[in-house]
């Protein structure tokens, strides 16, 4: 949000430099994000003076040229070459001196510098108007009034309009301030808190009064809980045209174009009250006036000649023949004012913030007004607005107030009743403020104190303060305007040690994180909205389940995410795009889902591996991730947390083409495998993308409280292999089950380094090479326990398995 200093010095008079005015509102909580000067004219004239004409004689090399003699108020009068066919003796013009800045149409900036045209010395240039910034007339030089003296300033004889710039970053809860007069509220607090004796100007409305009633054109509001109040008022007679250069110059600062005189006034009182109004040409008007919603899929063109399918939620500004407007959002194309026009009907109204802000996020339509109404304004100067506006067009467009002015109000919209407790403000800030400088701070915000107890307060909040209606809102009033650079501090730390237990969520969460870091996966936090059509890609996830937003920012975030599985993809389509194909990718995560028993939330960790292992170099050719080294970062996480206890199963989550479940008894941990080509197809990735879905809540309830520690054996383990020739049906989670249970005691591990299917093996059959590690914790193996234990792992495999020695 943009505020001309200037501007705002019309509601407070204050001395205070912008700087200091700056860090005050600050402290107010209305951050100060820059000051910029702004300038009517580019450069301010700065340089520029008036000039007397002394002599003017034909250049002596060049016909189209001509050597002066000017008078520039110091004495020494300076020649000036200059090309402009109406310089004359005698004249008054103004003159650029040496060193001076000017600036072209499209902003770029030249200085004027002594030199020699056509060997004739010139110390200075004479402007036209369009030099100078000051219009666009080139035709020839300026001729400034006659009684001027030379020397003096230009910025003086234009009056141009220099001023200093805030921009606000403005909170979304401060609807109060969003406006010249509410910005001036908070200063004159904070101002009278520093001891500065100040009051609030509001412009004066006593001149209103209806000149005739020759317009009159009657509202009816068919919705008065979407429009509580609704004002009206016709002008007759006006001119559009150019505002005056005031008008211009106030809209300019704070980054308006001016557009027409009617027009800007509206922006005008926008920006100076906080109330939007609207004007309508009166000869485009069709009888009766209806504020009213329409039916779905009406079709409506507003101002930017775009067609819009209406919502039955829509409220509209109508006649008898149709919409004229999206109300609190933007105007219609066939209602609007133009040069032509001659008679308004000027809107000045208090709509329903919620209906304005779903509107206006469902037309994607953002607008000054729509930013305002969407927030909440004051629904008290709904009127006084109104008036204000109609004095200004009558000052800059002539014309006459040629109706009563319409208020429709049937419901007033009340202020907030709240009890502050003293010893609460006390205990909230850590400091105890007197009772007199917290009446006087509240009294300075419009709050009214309606009775007094050793207690407490009782106050009544302004309507349009719709930020504070609780006792804590008002608490921190009294904070912001007291100054929060004013509360002490004690210089004493006070710490606390407790015994967190080892396996809270936020300390695994870092273990886990930290692992998957080292092994080069990077976290990502993805946005939980996201589309519902995602819910099509799985037949595990439904329809019905979607936890859908009320008011959504945008299609694509209209809904909260049942999986983490899309957003992943999302950031892995992203990464690719932009050459970027080698990725590990982690994220803690939430997704939601709703169900007849209500909401749920459930806790993931997701893993995603996509791409080449390792960095192409010379000495290591690359090579692409796989299934294996994927598994092993999964069942590396359960290493590190401690979980033991666990068995594979087959995956029944449909987003795989192939994959596993590991889980215990109770509850499955983790799903992971290869993401479906059908769903990568979906984000455009064409490589293959490896994903892993932990259950994280089941982690957590699966971690075991205590470490347990084993020594390390100092006696030695032993290796032996067999090469088995197996059916080619047999998987190795039926070997390894059979050793198992064959040896539980001795056998420490088992792992299958060779797999072959080929010639040279009978039809049907393929070779298992497996390693089997034996080791004894309280003395060495001898050969023949080893011997004994290998004899009755092979004799099983042959019973059980048809298995044979290779």
């Amino acid at each position: 949000m943009k505020i001309s200093y200037n501007w705002l010095k019309q509601f407070i008079k204050t001395d205070w430099n912008s700087e200091q005015t700056a860090a005050l509102l600050t402290d107010l909580g209305l951050e100060v994000e820059v000051v910029e000067k702004y300038q009517s004219v580019k450069g301010g004239l700065e340089g520029i003076v008036v000039g007397h004409v002394l002599t003017c004689v034909p250049h002596p090399d060049a016909d189209r040229l001509k050597v002066t003699t000017v008078d520039i108020g110091n004495g020494t009068p300076i020649q000036v070459v200059c090309g402009a066919s109406n310089v004359a003796a005698g004249q008054k013009v103004p003159v650029a001196t040496i060193g001076t800045v000017l600036y072209d149409k499209e902003g770029s900036s030249f200085t004027i510098k002594k030199g020699k045209i056509r060997g004739q010395e010139s110390h200075g240039m004479i402007c036209a108007e369009d030099e100078l910034g000051l219009g666009t007339g080139h035709d020839g030089i300026m001729v400034l009034d006659d009684a001027l003296v030379p020397g003096t300033p230009a910025a003086k004889v234009f009056k141009i309009e220099n001023d200093e710039v805030f921009e606000i970053g403005l909170t979304p809860n401060r609807a109060d301030a969003m406006s010249h007069l509410g910005t001036a509220r908070d200063l004159r607090a904070g101002l009278l808190q520093n001891g500065v004796s100040v009051e609030l100007i509001t412009p004066s409305v006593s001149n209103f009064r209806v000149d005739m009633r020759t317009l009159k054109i009657d509202v009816k509001v068919d919705s008065p809980a979407l429009a509580p109040r609704y004002c009206g008022v016709t002008i007759s007679g006006i001119t559009v045209k150019p505002s005056p250069a005031w008008l211009q110059d106030r809209l300019k600062a704070i980054g308006i174009n001016p557009k027409n005189n009617i027009v800007d006034v509206t922006n005008y009182v926008l920006h100076d009250l906080g109330q939007p109004l609207h004007a309508f040409d009166a000869a485009k008007i069709n009888g009766k006036i209806h504020v009213k919603t329409v039916e779905a899929g009406t079709k409506f063109t507003t101002l930017d000649d775009v067609e819009r399918t209406l919502h039955e939620e829509d409220l509209m500004i109508c006649d008898e023949k149709g919409p004229m407007c999206i109300a609190g959002v933007f105007g219609g194309q066939k209602s609007g004012v133009t040069d032509n026009t001659t008679s308004i009907f000027l809107e000045s109204a208090y709509f329903n913030p919620v209906s304005v802000r779903k509107t206006a996020k469902r037309h994607q339509l953002n607008t000054d007004a729509s930013f305002r109404f969407e927030r909440g304004i004051d629904p008290s100067i709904t009127a006084y607005a109104l008036k204000r506006a109609a004095l200004l067009i009558q000052e800059v467009a002539g014309g006459q107030i040629t109706s009563d002015l319409i208020d429709i109000y049937t419901k007033k919209v009340e202020d907030f009743s709240v009890f502050v407790n003293f010893d609460k403000v006390n205990k909230i800030i850590g400091q105890q403020i007197p009772k007199d400088i917290i009446k006087k701070i509240l009294a300075s915000l419009d709050i009214k104190i309606n009775s007094v107890s050793d207690a407490g307060l009782g106050l009544t909040i302004p309507a349009y303060r719709v930020d504070v209606q609780r006792e804590i809102d008002v608490i921190e009033e009294i904070l912001r305007v007291y100054g929060y650079n004013k509360i002490d501090f004690s210089n004493k730390v006070n710490a606390t040690v407790f015994n967190a237990p080892r396996n809270e969520d936020y300390k695994l969460q870092n273990i886990v994180g930290n692992q998957l870091n080292s092994q080069g996966f990077h976290e990502i936090m993805a946005n939980s909205l996201t589309t519902s059509a995602y819910v099509q890609l799985s037949e595990m996830l439904k329809e019905e389940h979607n936890v859908t937003m009320l008011n959504p920012l945008s299609n694509d975030l209209a809904t909260m995410r049942q999986s983490l599985l899309f957003s992943g993809l999302e950031a892995i389509a992203y990464n690719i795009n932009r050459k970027n194909a080698d990725l590990r990718l982690f994220e803690f995560g939430k997704s939601y889902h709703k169900f007849l028993s209500g909401y749920e939330e459930h806790k993931h960790l997701t893993l995603f591996l996509t791409g080449n292992r390792n960095q192409e170099n010379w000495t290591n050719p690359q090579k692409p991730s796989d299934f294996f080294l994927f598994k092993g970062y999964v069942e590396g996480i359960f290493s590190r947390l401690g979980i033991q206890k666990i068995q594979n199963s087959p995956v029944k989550s449909d987003v795989f083409s192939e994959g596993i479940a590991i889980g215990t008894t109770q509850n499955t941990l983790v799903e992971f495998g290869v993401v479906k080509k059908s769903i990568l197809k979906h984000f455009g990735i064409k490589q293959e993308v490896f994903y892993a879905d932990f259950n994280w809540e089941a982690i957590l309830k699966t971690i075991p409280n205590k470490i347990k520690y084993t020594e390390i054996t100092k006696y030695p383990e032993v290796r032996r292999d067999l090469a088995l020739l197996i059916d080619e049906n047999v998987n190795y989670d039926s070997i390894y089950a059979i050793a198992r249970q064959t040896e539980k005691s001795l056998l420490k591990d088992i792992n299958l380094f060779d797999v072959y299917e080929g010639k040279n093996l009978p039809e049907g059959k393929k070779s298992y090479a497996l390693s089997f590690i034996l080791q004894d914790d309280s003395k060495t193996l001898t050969d023949a326990q080893i011997d004994k234990i290998m004899g009755k792992l092979q004799k099983n495999f042959e019973t059980e398995l048809g298995a044979s020695l290779r």
